[in-house]
């Protein structure tokens, strides 16, 4: 969050000592200062925003904000933000960058495909038909493509190859951290866990330390059904959607791969309780329920140090 910088003016020409300025300006992340401060033998913690606002009695400036701080932290029931260390750090950096590099190459993609759909070339949809066919295609004279598109052409075939080629070094990086991390090893035994979900869970949480129980760490991630109780009266929504939108999406992306393969393996515990619930409810509904079901395998795996066991209960 901002804060406030003090520097002396140089506009003053007085003999005076220059006034102090106050100038609104970011500050370091709020991770980055725990470190420090925990380097100075301070017992660290961090308060999300939102569990602070309702303790602003008045207007918002710094001795309210203050104040509102020193509450909320003093309450039992009050959340904190785990603390990072800089592996972590580092590897969600890897994983935020890795997003922004999926996310340019589609925009490319879809740019390359639309400019060619101006003049009269149409180009398959998906990453295979642009690799192979637009080379041909810009290396013609009579394509009907003017020399200046073709080399327009060849500049944005150019960004996406080296898109395509920082990707691949993202993801080369990401298998040797899950080969010399033990947990990510073990996370990995779990049915439909890869390497990207079990660097990214690892990366957020560490060993899950923070969460008491499995249905803490499903809740966060934001798998678990929304609540509108009201009178005595429980009544249970869709998910969330509160938590972690990366880790969720990986989950849930983990447990479609397994919705595909439900039919394959009937003997299987997961396989066969997935296909008892998908005679109860809709394919999507019986998805987010594998994925729920997921993080809190995940979270048993990462507190107990030992490997998934697929027949514990058998």
């Amino acid at each position: 969050s901002p804060g406030y910088l003090i520097y002396p003016s140089c506009n003053s020409t007085h003999a005076t000592p220059p006034r102090l300025k106050a100038l609104r300006r970011p500050v370091e992340s709020a991770q980055y200062l725990a470190r420090k401060f925990q380097g100075f033998g301070h017992d660290v913690k961090l308060l999300p925003a939102q569990y602070v606002k309702p303790f602003v009695k008045s207007q918002k400036n710094d001795f309210n904000d203050a104040q509102a701080i020193a509450e909320a932290v003093r309450l039992p029931t009050m959340r904190f933000v785990p603390l990072k260390s800089e592996e972590q750090m580092d590897v969600q950096a890897l994983h935020r960058s890795r997003e922004r590099m999926l996310q340019q190459r589609l925009a490319l993609t879809n740019q390359i495909r639309g400019l060619l759909l101006d003049r009269g070339i149409e180009i398959a949809q998906g990453f295979y038909a642009l690799r192979t066919v637009l080379p041909s295609l810009l290396e013609k004279e009579d394509s009907g493509l003017t020399p200046m598109m073709r080399d327009l052409g060849r500049m944005l075939l150019d960004m996406w190859n080296r898109t395509e080629a920082t990707i691949e070094q993202m993801n080369d990086r990401l298998k040797c951290l899950a080969r010399e991390s033990d947990l990510c090893r073990r996370l990995q035994t779990i049915p439909g866990v890869g390497i990207l979900l079990s660097t990214a869970i690892v990366s957020a949480v560490g060993n899950a330390s923070t969460f008491k129980r499995a249905r803490d760490l499903a809740a966060w991630v934001g798998l678990v059904p929304q609540q509108h109780t009201t009178g005595g009266k429980p009544r249970l929504l869709g998910i969330t959607k509160r938590g972690n939108s990366y880790l969720r999406r990986l989950f849930v992306q983990g447990a479609r791969a397994l919705w595909v393969w439900k039919d394959k393996h009937p003997n299987d515990p997961i396989q066969r309780w997935l296909l008892q619930l998908a005679e109860r409810r809709h394919a999507h509904v019986a998805v987010c329920a594998l994925a729920n079901k997921l993080v809190r395998i995940a979270w048993a795996v990462m507190r107990s140090g030992a490997e998934f066991n697929l027949h514990y209960r058998t």
